[in-house]
């Protein structure tokens, strides 16, 4: 490569005299094989005058260019010597450097090419032979001044010295003869000494010397390495960054440290040499010489190669040396997939130490991206699979998303066909994937699973024979499985074997083992299981012993202690079972406690203890109990808000079968103990968490933009960015879901970090802390609220008053069993109801109704009545919990003649005005926002004519739509407040109707948003497999209940849902109360109107009218009168309407 720069100026002469040009130089190699700053030509002649080019940068194809001009009389020598030197600093450079060429030559050979370019060769070095391009012009002038351009050859001793050193080390390099090399040392070593700290060529006498000595050390001529890293890490502090040998001199001290780590093999030196080569690369110019060297074989690739092949920590440094090479190894880089892998289990490492989950995400993310840089056919495609799935199956057991877990098993099964019968490393997916298959039988229980996974564990045990390093682990595994099966299957000859192989691994695990802890309590486990079956106390003994060890072994917060905590729990509660000493009992109880607080370990192994925990308490009338149940409710609470989805919420609720009946056997736990009290907080705390999760991030900031608008301002601003987060459905990309994932992760963590700082302020102490039973007494504010508990102990129900103590009544004449029996019953009346004529009897419907009058209500309404001293036609909310939220407590009726013939007797609503509440805090809400009052408007939005094949045609849609908007006045009277006087005032009411084609899924959901009273008709459908998609039919695509929960509309005050199941809850988790009407309370409607079961098109108009016309008597339009509306509905309709179709309608809110 040849680049021909602008030419140099020059002097006139008054005799001929002559223009070389030094154009370029090609095929230079330093005799030394030490890398140049640069190389520079020098033409000398006679013997005392000396020319010197600049200092040419040499390029990676050994070429150089310079185009620079000198002017020289002819008149001076007839002869000339030209020098190919190599620099080894730049400007100002000490001596003249190493010689790479010279040769003697003359004014006629130069000037016998005319004004072209021509070459001249020098004596081969290293096989090549330098070659230098040049141009000769003659000039002629009168001007006499002499050859300017020439200096003088006078040099200094420490120059002189310098470059003696330089010629007798690339001696020593080309002869290998010692001598040469003690004399270039000694020379260097000279001028060193001549260099005290400060003078200006220091740091090049220390690299003069330093490279000596280190290429004495590689050619084992010199032994003392350590002061040659001294003196290139002395030469480069010298030589700060800006400073033009900068790179050159971290090059050398890596080139030191590359061959001590190669002779030493000390990792430290590799490590070092790894952090130069990121600061070296970005300063050595694409296409240099120093930059081809530096990323070569020698050089940056062989840093990367050697710090690959070292073993991974998950130390902090380990981790930090990881991400310095995968820095070295950009996008392209053959070495990128294989230092991804090994952050990634560096990083999967500091995990298992220390349970930081952004450790599990990084890893997985590196891998992903690893596997995704290898193609199919690739080599070491099954490696990077294998690995990845290994982070994955650790991510789930840490956060039990099933995604994870099924992840893993394909990645496992494809590693596994790379790796076919006879290949070298075919036991580590045989061993993974038999890991994940147990991990998946302990989730659903299918024994195919269990069996598969101990098949392959056998196979891998085969292929790792003794003295195979991870012949511990398939021992371990295998033995897990076993043990597990036996625990399914009750089959002896499993459990034995289990014990046996458990005691191998832990021969081959002694202590100092990484994973003699993990022997430790696997054994133990075994152990236990055992004394369950034989009761010989030396098996419970040593179980204990061995958990202990096993604790002793591992630091205060290594995730692991989780593991020896949970089965030293089990080894106590063993042989409290059998021996019935009441300390085994407390000491498993202890161990619970620990094992369900541990803060490293993952939520789902703590979840699944705590509910164990639950279990045992309720089992042998521990007063631990509660403190069971709040743990349990405490630490579902802190893993759904990990989750960035509310779908991947519900997902996550479903994994844990306790959350169903939790909620429920928490409160007649602390029945039970005479705390109704607590049974109230702890209902509330563990029922409805998906819409109190939510509803955190909706809660009004008045208060607090008070005392701090900044950091109000700060809370809504996450508060929006969470709530945008969680709404939606998630990704179908899983890598997408795992980003998603890890920013929602981490702004719950900033959420929880300022809600924190917000209790530190006056005032704000309780901020956003689970409510109190004070804090919930304000839903029962304008009437008592019944809490109807469904448990597997006991049920019954408990009575919020408006003011005083909560009231508890047993409802003995019904169980459980009975209960769920009832609401079937219920479900198939309603179901038959539905062929029947409108005036033939619904005696089945009647009967049922009876008995939840006799069996539910009755008790209640003699407290109501006779405790409470509660006036008839007062407000009453009623909050069904369990199986109680499939039956229409609203709908209790004796169905009987009073004693004295005088009329029938009367019915729960004949008695008071009843209205559900989802939960205390949703109604406690609704009446918070009820301040938020503006001017009325009411949008009537019909749609009976969905697009094909969508839902049947509802003939009736359109004439109501146009009854509502008849009934509904122009002009209303509002309730305003000024200070402390309330008062009517007449405001216009903004009436619109959407119906038809226009009633699409944007124009009903704008209408949602903009107008605070809706009428919705069309059908309503619930889908019993996810709660979330259950939806309004629309002209072109649905609104969902996702759809409505995105929305946040405070102003909002009335929606009545001429809809199907609309207020039908999710069959698996009914305590989550996820259906269409509570959705529509949650976005901020404060009343609403639902249905418990299918709407007949043919009578709801009459319920529509009846409604109507009783909510806009007297001209007012106040949604707290809907309850009352309903009431005088149904009753104005029932020779009109059957039974079922009055029971349908129920009111939510306030």
């Amino acid at each position: 490569m040849q680049i021909h720069l602008p030419h140099t100026a020059f002097v006139s002469l008054s005799y001929p005299h002559t223009l070389p040009t030094v154009i370029g130089a090609k095929n230079v190699r330093v005799p030394s094989e030490r890398i140049p700053a640069g190389i520079h030509i020098s033409i000398i002649v006679g013997s005392t005058r000396r020319w010197k080019s600049t200092i040419g940068v040499l390029l990676s194809d050994e070429s150089v260019a310079w185009d620079d001009t000198v002017t020289l009389s002819l008149d001076v020598s007839p002869d000339i010597l030209v020098e190919i030197s190599a620099s080894f600093e730049f400007n100002p450079m000490l001596g003249n450097g190493e010689v790479v060429g010279k040769l003697e030559t003359s004014w006629d050979a130069l000037l016998g090419h005319g004004n072209e370019p021509f070459d001249i060769s020098f004596p081969p070095v290293r096989g090549v032979r330098p070659c230098l391009t040049l141009k000769a012009t003659v000039l002629h002038s009168s001007d006499n001044r002499g050859s300017a351009l020439l200096d003088s050859i006078t040099e200094s001793g420490i120059a002189r010295e310098t470059d003696a050193g330089h010629e007798r080390f690339a001696t020593y390099v080309t002869s290998k003869t010692v001598s040469y090399l003690n004399d270039a040392i000694q020379h260097f070593q000279s001028v060193l000494d001549q260099c005290l700290v400060g003078h200006p060529d220091c740091a090049e006498a220390l690299t003069n010397l330093a490279w000596a000595r280190l290429q004495g050390y590689i050619r084992n001529d010199f032994q003392d390495i350590d002061s040659v890293a001294s003196l290139f890490r002395e030469a480069l502090t010298l030589r700060p960054e800006g400073h033009p040998n900068h790179p050159l001199s971290i090059y050398h001290l890596v080139e030191a440290l590359t061959w001590c780590f190669s002779k030493e093999n000390i990792t430290a030196y590799i490590h070092e040499a790894a952090h130069l080569c990121c600061k070296l690369l970005p300063l050595c110019p694409e296409g240099t010489y120093i930059s081809s060297i530096a990323a070569g074989a020698n050089g940056v690739d062989y840093v990367i190669r050697n710090c690959n092949k070292l073993s991974v920590e998950g130390s902090d440094e380990g981790i930090h040396i990881r991400r310095v090479v995968l820095e070295l190894c950009p996008l392209g880089n053959k070495h990128r997939p294989r230092a991804l892998d090994k952050l990634g289990w560096a990083l999967r490492s500091r995990f298992e130490q220390r349970g930081n989950t952004d450790d599990l995400d990084e890893s997985i993310q590196c891998r992903r991206e690893a596997v995704s840089l290898c193609s199919e056919g690739d080599s070491e495609r099954d490696y990077y699979l294998n690995n990845l799935a290994v982070s994955f199956w650790f991510r789930f057991n840490h956060q039990g998303n099933h995604h994870d877990l099924n992840e893993a098993i394909s990645l496992y099964e494809e590693s596994l066909r790379l790796r076919p019968v006879g290949h070298k490393s075919r036991d580590f997916p045989l061993d993974n994937l038999g890991n994940a298959l147990f991990t998946r039988f302990n989730q659903r229980g299918n024994v195919d699973d269990i069996n598969e996974s101990i098949s392959l564990q056998r196979e891998a045990l085969t292929l790792r024979p003794p003295g195979n390093p991870y012949r511990d682990y398939t021992l371990n595994n295998l033995a897990l499985a076993l043990k597990t099966r036996y625990g399914k299957l009750d089959v002896s000859e499993d459990l034995n074997e289990a014990i046996d192989l458990f005691r191998d691994s832990l021969q081959l695990r002694q202590h100092g083992h990484p994973y003699h802890h993990q022997a430790l309590y696997s054994l133990s486990s075994a152990l236990s299981s055992r004394f369950t079956k034989t009761q010989k106390n030396e098996d419970v003994e040593e179980a204990i012993r061995l958990c202990q060890e096993s604790l002793e072994a591992l630091p205060s917060l290594h995730p692991a202690r989780y593991f020896s905590y949970m089965w030293l729990q089990e080894a106590y509660l063993s042989r409290y079972r059998v021996q019935r000493k009441s300390a085994d009992l407390s000491l498993a109880v202890e161990n619970f406690r620990l094992a369900s607080r541990h803060p490293t370990q993952g939520f789902p192994n703590r979840i699944v203890t705590a509910s164990n925990w639950i279990v045992a308490a309720e089992q042998y009338s521990h007063q631990s109990g509660l403190e069971a149940y709040a743990t349990f409710f405490n630490l579902l609470d802190r893993h759904l808000s990990t989750r960035s989805s509310v779908i991947s919420r519900r997902e996550a609720t479903a994994v844990f079968q306790r959350t169903r009946s939790a909620p429920v056997n928490a409160a007649s736990c602390a029945i039970r103990r005479d705390n109704v009290r607590h049974a109230v907080e702890l209902l509330e705390q563990g029922r409805g968490q998906q819409w109190s999760l939510a509803s955190r991030l909706r809660t009004p900031l008045e208060d607090l933009m008070s005392a701090s608008p900044e950091l109000a301002q700060k809370l809504s601003r996450i508060n929006k960015r969470l709530s945008d987060a969680q709404s939606s459905t998630g990704s179908a990309d899983r890598a997408a879901a795992d980003q998603a994932a890890m920013q929602c992760r981490r702004l719950q963590e900033q959420w929880e970090a300022m809600v924190a700082g917000i209790r530190n302020l006056k005032g704000f102490s309780r901020f956003l802390l689970l409510p109190s039973l004070e804090d919930l007494q304000a839903a029962a504010r304008h009437g008592p609220v019944i809490i109807f508990i469904a448990s597997e102990y006991s049920c019954s129900a408990i009575i919020v008053p408006t003011s005083g103590e909560p009231h508890n009544v047993p409802l003995p004449s019904i169980t459980l069993t009975e209960l769920k029996n009832l609401k079937d019953r219920f479900a198939r009346a309603i179901r038959d109801a539905s062929t029947l004529g409108p005036k033939v009897p619904r005696n089945d419907l009647i009967v049922l109704s009876r008995t939840v009058w006799d069996e539910i209500m009755l008790p209640i309404v003699k407290v109501l009545e006779h405790v409470l001293n509660l006036k008839h036609h007062s407000r009453i909310w009623l909050c069904p919990t369990a199986d109680f939220t499939s039956i229409p407590l609203h709908a209790a009726h004796p169905f009987l003649t009073k004693p004295d013939g005088s009329g029938k007797e009367p019915c729960l609503e004949d008695l008071y005005i009843c209205s559900y509440a989802p939960t205390l805090s949703a109604l406690v809400r609704s009446r918070q926002l009820m301040k938020k009052r503006v001017p009325p408007s009411f949008v009537a939005i019909g749609q009976g004519q969905p697009r094909a094949g969508e839902s049947k045609e509802l003939l009736a849609v359109d004439s109501e739509i146009e009854l509502v908007r008849k009934i509904v006045p122009a002009t209303v009277n509002r309730t305003t407040i000024s200070g402390d006087v309330q008062q009517l005032v007449p405001v216009t009411v903004n009436r619109t109707t959407i119906s038809g084609d226009a009633a699409t899924r944007a124009s009903a959901l704008q209408a949602l948003e903009e107008n605070n009273w809706v009428h919705l008709a069309c059908h309503g459908k619930q889908d019993p497999e996810q709660p979330y998609n259950s939806h309004f039919v629309m002209k072109d695509e649905p609104i969902t209940l996702l759809d409505i929960m995105e929305k946040d509309v405070p102003h909002a005050e009335f929606a009545f849902l001429s809809a199907c199941h609309t207020a039908v809850g999710d069959k698996e988790t009914p305590d989550e109360v996820i259906h269409l009407a509570a959705g529509l309370q949650f976005s901020g409607f404060k009343s609403v109107i639902g249905t418990l079961w299918d709407v007949n098109d043919a009578f709801v108009e009459h319920v529509v009218k009846a409604f109507y016309e009783n909510m806009f008597k007297g001209g007012v339009m106040d949604c707290t009168k809907a309850a009352w509306a309903l009431n005088r509905a149904t009753h104005a309709v029932k020779t009109k309407v059957p039974l079922e179709q009055r029971m349908v309608f129920v009111h939510i809110g306030v």
